[in-house]
């Protein structure tokens, strides 16, 4: 049936990159992307959907029913269909279509990976952390890793042949990562250590489809001070190897255990062990207790990509409620619902089903111009070889990552439980895949920081770099686009929409004043409703760029439905969504420090 059958909206995406952002030719000015073109792009992202349609979609719901498989011995089984699928990735450069080619990449754009990512996390998003996770690690160790060894790692990373992870979390330390435990002695041979301890949640931590995996574990080293600055990180491999790659001994890294989780059951999230039934030998990366700063390259990149999951999932969730209220036929038109001979209509016909998708609409385009243009931003950065200029990109994607991160993931879940009312009851049985995405996404406002700590990070850190210098920035950028809207005849809807930045700087500043006055508390207790009032306002500047260009193409292009679409997007969430942002931001500057009365919760 159509309605289970998973698609990608390839012409939404060629919106996006092509007619809004023109990435294509901003693209072209990076001269390592120079001969690359929007016809090479439409060729990848066409053959990337056949992809996720024809070889990650049909092993999705299959790989969460049966889930992974540990045999008590350290070893994990992937679901069924999974290796054939690493090994069409891996022989077509899909896994790390971003990493430089002589290294076995693709180098593709970040926002053309990016917007892979979107296809192929959409299409089973279980699968898809294996490569993720591999491509993180992979940057890390080269640029840091043993100099001797470290393009030799990464390029059997990038290639699929060997995979990767991040061991941070321990039992009772959670997201405290200052807490770890986990020991590592220093040996005879220079940069080699001995690490014992347990790690937990470790996605990826044993699979089936790659030779070798390297781990990049934090450990403590002895006389290290306490908290994170006394950490350090350590390539652990699964198995030893020379410096040609030559696989040896298995390493004492060994899986306890597999988690039994809500969602992404094709993913193996394991406990493991370090240094129990055998030595655990780790090389250092970078120096002693540079470990969390390392890290964080790979977290932050991370954090990025599971925004893109998050968007992913709200994309595919639209998609299969879009198909199945245009198929579900049940009920009359409310116009003829007195009518005992009226036919029954599809449900797409009915005015609540119509608000439901809506909203799903908005969210997953507006997120995905949001994330694409930051794509862009990155890759300028990484581009320029102006200091200057690469500090100020850098500073803006920084502030945006907490956002883009907790915004897209909570919506993302949204917009699934969203198409899950609109398929009404088949919507909560298995025989339909939106419970699964349900399930799925949930996670990505947990893991690689929750969401709590992206707002405490956007409000204890980022909005204080420079004295504000990022969130000026970035303001006096957001008054320049909506005084472009104003003058391209959107007077009105960026008017509204200057309020709401205007009350999100009054609420950044009532939040400095409550830091200044040392009441961090009631700083920290209003930081994930500003981090969704600024994800809100960022959305909708997104919708009032897009109906700009929306209403040039109409001129030349006529009434299409995607453009006519855009303008109404707009109309939508300065109505419907907007004022939740405005509410947000009356609610930050109530002074309400009710649950933080010490009588509570106890």
């Amino acid at each position: 049936m159509s309605t289970t059958s998973f698609s990608v909206d390839l012409r939404d995406l060629h919106f996006v990159l092509f007619d809004q952002l023109a990435a294509h030719e901003q693209l072209a000015a990076i001269p390592r992307f120079a001969e690359l073109d929007r016809e090479v792009y439409e060729a990848t992202l066409a053959e990337g959907e056949r992809l996720a349609r024809e070889v990650l979609a049909p092993i999705n719901a299959p790989g969460d029913l049966a889930g992974c498989r540990f045999d008590g011995q350290g070893n994990v089984t992937t679901p069924k269909g999974y290796r054939e699928a690493w090994e069409l990735l891996r022989e077509g450069g899909w896994l790390a279509p971003s990493a430089p080619s002589e290294l076995g990449g693709s180098g593709l754009p970040f926002t053309i990976h990016v917007s892979l990512s979107e296809m192929l996390c959409g299409a089973c998003m279980a699968f898809m952390m294996y490569a993720g996770l591999t491509v993180g690690a992979a940057r890390v160790i080269l640029g840091h890793g043993p100099e001797a060894t470290r393009e030799m790692i990464a390029r059997k990373m990038f290639t699929g042949e060997w995979g990767g992870t991040m061991c941070l979390t321990e039992a009772g330390a959670g997201s405290s990562v200052g807490d770890n435990r986990c020991r590592a002695t220093p040996t005879d041979e220079p940069g080699v250590y001995l690490l014992e301890g347990e790690k937990i949640f470790i996605s990826g931590g044993d699979q089936d489809l790659t030779a070798n995996i390297v781990h990049l574990v934090l450990a403590r080293t002895p006389n290290a001070g306490k908290g994170t600055k006394g950490l350090s990180l350590f390539m652990v491999p699964k198995y030893e190897f020379d410096a040609g790659g030559a696989l040896g001994a298995r390493n004492g890294a060994k899986v306890l255990r597999i988690e039994e989780k809500m969602g992404i059951h094709g993913s193996s999230t394991c406990v493991l062990g370090l240094g129990g039934d055998l030595p655990c030998r780790g090389v250092l990366i970078g120096q002693e207790n540079q470990g969390i700063e390392l890290m964080f390259l790979m977290m932050n990149e991370a954090r990025i990509g599971v925004a893109v999951q998050g968007h992913a999932m709200a994309a595919a969730a639209f998609n299969y409620a879009r198909g199945y209220a245009q198929e579900r036929i049940q009920g009359q038109s409310i116009r003829e619902a007195r009518s005992q001979d009226a036919p029954s209509v599809a449900i797409v016909q009915h005015p609540d089903v119509r608000r439901m998708l809506m909203t799903q609409k908005v969210y997953a385009e507006a997120m995905r111009s949001l994330l694409l243009r930051t794509a862009l931003v990155v890759d300028r950065e990484h581009a320029t070889e102006d200091p200057a200029e690469r500090e100020r990109l850098r500073g803006r994607v920084d502030l945006l990552t907490p956002i883009l991160k907790a915004t897209c993931t909570d919506l993302g879940f949204e917009v699934a439980v969203g198409a899950v009312q609109v398929y009404g009851g088949y919507g909560y049985i298995g025989e339909y895949p939106v419970e699964q995405l349900v399930r799925d996404v949930k996670i990505c406002s947990i893991y690689e920081g929750t969401n709590g700590i992206q707002a405490m990070d956007l409000v204890g850190r980022k909005l204080r770099v420079g004295g504000g210098a990022l969130f000026i920035e970035w303001m006096q950028e957001a008054q320049s686009r909506l005084a472009a809207a104003a003058e391209a005849g959107l007077g009105g809807p960026a008017e509204a929409i200057g309020k709401a930045v205007q009350l999100l700087a009054a609420s950044a500043m009532h939040l400095a004043g409550l830091g200044k006055a040392r009441k961090v508390e009631a700083a920290m207790i209003q930081a994930v409703p500003f981090t969704r009032m600024f994800g809100l306002v960022l959305l909708a500047i997104e919708c009032v760029e897009q109906a700009i260009v929306a209403a040039r193409l109409r001129q030349t292009r006529g009434d299409e439905p995607l453009l006519v679409g855009k303008q109404r997007n707009l109309e939508f969430f300065v109505a419907a969504i907007l004022p939740q942002a405005i509410a947000l931001g009356k609610s930050i500057q109530s002074n309400d420090e009710s649950a933080l009365d010490p009588a509570l919760f106890v």
